[in-house]
């Protein structure tokens, strides 16, 4: 796999990461750990480098179940995680975001002790809290660096102005955010201020959390996946969006490729469209799901598919699960 560099002084990575989210949780359904590892040690092969993962992610055990491996591949594995974004002990009152500089120090220490490591390459603030000075946060970021516990730091979810305030008190490597066919948002503010800034972009979810594969029904996800309470895949929008994920099938039976590579190719277009390194992390769990992702960075789309497709995003029904600091 081609390397590509994060950010203008941040580390060299495989094109394509993987997103770890689900390897060792529920998430989006049962998982099998032993497959995961074997995902994961199969991902390295394949020249897989940027493993992301959250401390929110099973209230820590994805750290924990990550840590073996990173140790076992330090040298190899360049290693993200996010801080700041977790659910209430009372499910009733969803999330809450802290992003005090107090928090910051302490969480880190928390995801190194699971982790098993004595630095983190990536640390990512995973959402804002706009109650907290961004000069607060980012400070306390850095001074993780200067601290030698953390190599890099990142954004998730926040606005191209925020981006550029950021980026002023601390270089930022990477962004990480939502962006797939069904998820164009960022395209307005964000995007084009990481291309101005030389800061990568990690897109999450680029396969719409499984929806763009073609493959998701919500009648058939399971009782604890996660996903049956998101609006996109509620009753009243799931049938308008499978019409929609139908045209990608077609241009897909077309090419002879999957949905999901059809899908997973428009996202790595958008590293030529704009300007800017894009490295996406679709998530899986299962060894050929990983390559049918990996192949995707060879299928380029033509001017003819990209027409066909570019109107899928604002068709789309139903909003993206957005967390506030007000939560």
């Amino acid at each position: 796999m081609r390397a590509v560099k994060l950010g203008m002084n941040g580390p060299t990575v495989g094109a394509q990461g993987l997103g770890a989210m689900a390897m060792a949780t529920d998430i989006y359904g049962a998982t099998d750990e032993s497959e995961s590892m074997a995902t994961l040690n199969h991902a390295l092969d394949r020249g897989v480098t940027l493993i992301d993962t959250a401390d929110m992610y099973g209230n820590g055990a994805n750290e924990t179940f990550l840590g073996p491996f990173v140790r076992a591949n330090r040298d190899r594995v360049v290693l993200a995680t996010k801080f700041g974004f977790f659910p209430h002990d009372d499910p009733a009152k969803g999330y809450f975001i802290d992003n005090r500089p107090e928090y910051i120090f302490q969480a880190a220490e928390a995801s190194l002790r699971r982790l098993g490591i004595e630095t983190i390459d990536i640390y990512y603030m995973h959402r804002r809290n706009r109650k907290v000075p961004l000069e607060d946060s980012v400070g306390a970021m850095a001074d993780l660096v200067a601290s030698g516990k953390v190599r890099y730091i990142g954004l998730s979810e926040v606005t191209g102005e925020e981006l550029r305030l950021a980026n002023s008190i601390h270089p930022i490597a990477a962004l990480e955010s939502e962006w797939s066919l069904f998820s164009r948002d960022v395209e307005e503010s964000v995007v084009p201020a990481a291309a101005e800034l030389n800061i990568a972009f990690v897109p999450y979810s680029p396969l719409g959390r499984g929806m763009l594969t073609g493959t998701v029904k919500a009648t058939a996800l399971e009782a604890g996946d996660v996903r049956n309470v998101f609006p996109r895949f509620a009753g009243e929008h799931i049938d308008a969006n499978a019409r929609l994920v139908s045209v990608i099938s077609t241009l897909a039976q077309a090419r002879g490729v999957t949905p999901a590579q059809i899908a997973m190719a428009w996202v790595h277009g958008r590293a030529t469209v704009h300007g800017l390194t894009v490295v996406p992390i679709p998530g899986t769990r299962k060894r050929s799901r990983l390559d049918e992702n990996l192949a995707a960075i060879d299928v380029h789309l033509t001017d003819d598919e990209l027409k066909v497709l570019e109107p899928l995003g604002d068709a789309v029904q139903g909003i993206r699960p957005v967390f506030s600091d007000d939560m």
